[in-house]
């Protein structure tokens, strides 16, 4: 496999979840296949909590600047997915965001939850 700048903010956001926040190495799925209206897409992270998703991560490249459609992106994935939690990164800006089902939105937070 080739070390890409985007491969490299996956590699250590998967270090991040496992050594910072404490989530089990089993528990983390990386380039999930997500069907979204007929098309396979790739959700780069997915840490799973009693075998449903909790949090989704979207990974950038550190040239790529996080904006609204990276969020819009995520989120369409989370449509199928219905996680707890989504982050999006390019290893030098990170965003957390907890879903409000409710009201069909997301809040933003400082930072993820430990396991």
């Amino acid at each position: 496999m080739i070390l890409t700048p985007e491969e490299w903010v996956r590699q250590n956001t998967v270090q991040f979840l496992v050594q910072e926040k404490k989530y089990s190495k089993s528990a983390i799925n990386t380039e999930l296949i997500v069907e979204l209206n007929g098309m396979k897409k790739r959700a780069d992270i997915i840490v799973f909590k009693q075998e449903k998703p909790f949090i989704i991560v979207e990974c950038k490249s550190p040239s790529v600047a996080i904006s609204q459609e990276t969020f819009d992106q995520i989120a369409r994935y989370n449509l199928q997915m219905d996680a707890d939690f989504l982050m999006v990164s390019n290893g030098i800006n990170h965003y957390y965001c907890q879903m409000d089902f409710e009201n069909q939105r997301y809040l933003f937070l400082k930072e993820l939850p430990k396991k």
